[in-house]
């Protein structure tokens, strides 16, 4: 297997030469006496799950009768290995799914619950054995925020009322019901999803009539006992700028947050190619692609600005990740991929620029959680795999709940043969409650060693520094069932502290976490 890997490597590093590189030394300001900058939510690291493939059966759902060893009914390893990433909020059932989604169905003695075909998602028949009770059990279990996503495209706004009412509610017939269904305690409910893709899957609408739906679902959506939702719209789809100026013109006064939805695909004309056969043309210009979210992000900030000057409304990115081919032999509703090392690029590279913007982005939901496109986690009957995805949102966790801190920098570029650019370096810092200074930077560059200089622009001084770094012996390694993980963190050695600097030297295509103090 390592012999093979660094064929490949050596095959990639030969493509490199047709793209260029400005430089490979960069300096850091750390702008530690800037006051008032945003906490980075915990909400950022957000997860999405929906009735798609095998997300929910399979991945995180195996029934309580399983062979696989499980918790009634929820597969002990992924539930131990979500425990363990401490995810902070979840969304579900979806997706396209949630609006053909009738929640009725997923309540009260399995046995009695109707069949549905996924017309979205390779015409697989659902038998709704996973529904409320359990997925917000689940979230009991994670110590995990539920995000409900409610049916617009094909529900009626009594029953999204009625299903807050069940979930939420202490007295009344949703509440007896629901006691009836085992559940006497009402659910603290937190995000409410008014529909998903409203200009598409969700109901195909233009974005005037959606934000007057929009109002009429949200108003009977109520808070009862103490309840409070944070009630989310549709948003745009990548860079339809219209749609959000649509939605913060007309409702901006009865929305707590404004969905985006943004994925990175190799081709700009949305050629995916594969997730584990890819040139390094096609590696970069994925990253291209991962990188310009920021241009999006900023765009959509800006708009809301206009309307929203206090910024009360949340931008909330709630699907996101790398979209490619499915595997071969898998069926092509279930957007089953493998996850490489240059998926956990993308993720770095993507969770730095979301850091800087967390005075208005304030949740984002990579998808999928388990078995779909960009997964924390890939499951093959008994056996279960942590991909490269799952180790950077880890290594990162320490970013969560600290406050931003501003870094000045002036970049070189990486440019392909597509003309599009980034920069040679991804990199945020933080300071948790402690005082403790935590650094991400990404080295995108395929044969490029990337030298980072680190300065404090305040009298304090380093006096240690360490951290983890993720790489592998190729860009398209991966970890596979059976098979000795080949894309893992390790200890990082290449950092050194000078008084006021920090000089840190990271290796081609990999990322590097730190703790300096």
């Amino acid at each position: 297997m390592k012999k093979m890997l660094s064929i490949v490597a050596a095959a990639f590093l030969g493509a490199a030469v047709t793209f260029s590189y400005a430089q490979t030394n960069v300096k850091v300001t750390i702008i530690d006496t800037a006051t008032g900058q945003p906490d980075i939510p915990d909400e950022i690291y957000g997860q999405f799950s929906e009735h798609l493939g095998r997300c929910i059966y399979e991945g995180i759902w195996v029934g309580e009768d399983s062979s696989i060893p499980n918790q009634n009914g929820y597969r002990k390893d992924v539930l131990k290995a979500l425990k363990d990433l401490k995810i902070p909020v979840l969304r579900w059932p979806g997706g396209c799914f949630a609006d053909e989604y009738h929640w009725m169905d997923g309540i009260g003695p399995k046995e009695d619950r109707p069949l549905m075909v996924n017309n979205n998602w390779g015409g697989t028949v659902e038998d709704n054995s996973f529904g409320t009770h359990e997925f917000l059990n689940l979230c009991e279990l994670l110590g995990t925020q539920p995000y409900i996503s409610g049916n617009v495209g094909s529900g009626t706004v009594e029953e999204l009322a009625k299903w807050v009412e069940y979930m939420t509610a202490e007295e009344g017939t949703m509440a007896q019901l629901r006691a009836a269904n085992g559940r006497k305690e009402p659910w603290k409910i937190k995000y409410l999803g008014v529909g998903n893709e409203s200009w598409g899957c969700g109901g195909d609408m233009t974005a005037q009539y959606y934000s007057d739906v929009y109002k009429r679902y949200a108003l009977y959506a109520r808070n009862y006992d103490g309840n409070r939702l944070y009630k989310i719209a549709c948003g745009a789809s990548e860079d339809d700028y219209e749609w959000t100026r649509t939605l913060m013109k007309n409702a901006a006064d009865k929305i707590n947050g404004l969905s985006l939805h943004y994925y990175t695909v190799p081709g700009w004309n949305c050629d995916k190619g594969s997730a584990t056969q890819f040139t390094a043309e096609e590696y970069y210009n994925t990253l291209t692609r991962a990188a310009a979210v920021e241009e999006i992000l900023t765009n959509h900030i800006a708009i809301m600005d206009t309307y929203d000057p206090d910024r009360r409304v949340a931008l909330i990115l709630d699907e996101w990740g790398t979209w490619f081919e499915v595997e071969p032999g898998f069926n092509p509703g279930h957007l089953y991929q493998q996850n490489t090392m240059r998926d956990a690029m993308v993720a770095a590279v993507s969770l730095n620029i979301f850091h800087k913007h967390t005075g208005r982005l304030r949740m984002c939901n990579i998808a999928q959680v388990v078995n779909v496109l960009q997964s924390m986690i890939l499951t093959k009957d008994s056996q279960m795999v942590l991909t490269p995805t799952y180790h950077i949102f880890k290594m990162y966790g320490v970013h969560r709940g600290a406050t931003s801190v501003p870094l000045a920098y002036r970049p070189g570029s990486i440019s392909s043969t597509n003309g599009k650019a980034m920069d040679n370096i991804s990199v945020s810092a933080s300071r948790d409650k402690s005082g403790v200074l935590h650094i991400s930077i990404a080295n995108p560059s395929l044969d490029k060693e990337l030298n980072v200089e680190f300065e404090l622009d305040s009298e304090g001084k380093f006096s240690s520094a360490k951290g983890e770094i993720l790489q592998a012996a190729s860009i398209d390694a991966y970890n596979d069932f059976g098979q000795k993980p080949a894309v893992v963190p390790a200890a990082f050695k290449g950092a050194k502290v000078n008084g006021k600097k920090l000089n840190v030297t990271l290796p081609a295509a990999s990322v590097v976490v730190l703790e300096v103090k």
